[in-house]
């Protein structure tokens, strides 16, 4: 079995616009907000952006900036995620 590295570009791309979960790497910080642009170097520019740590909320950022080399992991976040439910046939 080999190895294939994947380009995240095209997936941080289809990010934009959508609400975006970014933990970092110190601590048990995480950022959540929209996803409103990212550049070559895949730093990251969140709008209406709250902080968590430790899962908890400590507080409104709005506009933030974060450099591409504290980034653990980003993720999208589903209207389902968050509490709400959809109901199926």
């Amino acid at each position: 079995m080999s190895f294939v590295p994947v380009n995240p570009r095209p997936m941080l791309q289809s990010l934009v616009d959508k609400p975006v979960s970014v933990r970092l790497k110190w601590g048990q910080t995480e950022y959540q907000g929209v996803l409103k642009a990212i550049d070559s170097y895949m730093n990251l520019q969140l709008a209406g952006t709250k902080e968590f740590i430790g899962h908890k909320e400590t507080g409104q950022l709005g506009q933030v900036l974060i450099r591409c080399n504290n980034v653990l992991w980003i993720r999208g976040i589903d209207e389902i995620e968050n509490g709400d439910t959809k109901m199926s046939e």
